[in-house]
């Protein structure tokens, strides 16, 4: 009887360890996070091809709140929301921003950070707003399922849209005369004029409202949106995202300071 009894209680004892074991691993399971390492400083690479940047920092600390490691997935800014979708990650951060056309396929986080259109101009061309690309003949490039994209789509009907994969290339179509304008972000727009300021010109009258950006989760998952919420407010609260402008986007701040821009980190949940 004694030995039956020992062989009992080992045996519960094995069950418990291993259930022990169970709830650790799921605890420590991994975050994996799409993003498209193409939009230096928030989503790039280093010179070793590692991820690194505003969103690589923001996403390991949404990993070390949660209790889980981090993976990087690197996908094409087509392919995150499909990912997300099927399961291949688990959230994006990619700065991307909230629109009711994203909501239909996957939910958001409160927002993180915010920002603005702004136009890339040929130098060239006759464009100094928004309704002067609206105009037939007019050619505007587009970073296929950007939020450019989705404005132009539907706000210059009269335009021809160059649609691309990469923003780069949506640059070069600029820079050689071969489209009349580019639209993305402030930043970016900042960026390649500052690099091509003998083909380009840029255009910073708003002509949409703030857009946010947001980390993109499953739908339906209501645990990890609240749990994300929450560090959301957490980081902010402890200045979280104040030393990742310091340590990544100094000077940015300077310049959108001087130019009168809104902040990406500004007043976003007030």
């Amino acid at each position: 009887m004694k030995k039956i009894l020992l062989a009992i209680l080992t045996i519960m004892l094995a069950a418990t360890l291993l259930t022990g074991c169970g709830n650790k691993k799921n605890e420590n399971d991994t975050l994996v996070v799409g993003m498209e390492l193409a939009y230096p400083p928030f989503e790039t690479k280093d010179t070793q091809g590692n991820p690194t940047g505003v969103s690589v920092d923001f996403a390991n600390a949404l990993g070390e709140y949660l209790g889980r490691s981090v993976k990087i997935e690197n996908i094409a800014w087509d392919g995150l929301i499909p990912a997300l979708q099927t399961g291949q990650v688990d959230v994006v951060i990619s700065s991307m921003t909230i629109k009711d056309e994203r909501r239909e396929k996957i939910d958001f986080s409160k927002p993180y950070a915010k920002a603005l259109l702004a136009i890339l101009a040929n130098k060239n061309s006759n464009v100094n707003s928004s309704e002067d690309l609206n105009q037939p003949g007019k050619k505007v490039t587009v970073k296929l399922n950007s939020t450019g994209h989705l404005y132009a789509q539907k706000n210059l009907a009269n335009a021809q849209l160059i649609t691309l994969a990469d923003e780069s290339a949506c640059v070069t179509e600029v820079a050689q005369g071969k489209a009349d304008a580019f639209i993305y972000d402030q930043l970016t727009i900042y960026r390649n004029n500052q690099q091509n300021p003998n083909t380009t010109k840029a255009i910073y009258i708003p002509f949409q409202s703030v857009e946010y950006w947001g980390v993109g989760i499953k739908k339906d998952n209501s645990d990890l949106t609240a749990k994300i919420n929450e560090f959301i407010d957490k980081f902010y609260a402890e200045g979280g995202f104040d030393q990742l402008t310091e340590k990544y986007l100094a000077q940015e701040k300077k310049v959108f300071t001087e130019l009168h821009f809104q902040w990406f980190f500004s007043d976003v949940n007030k």
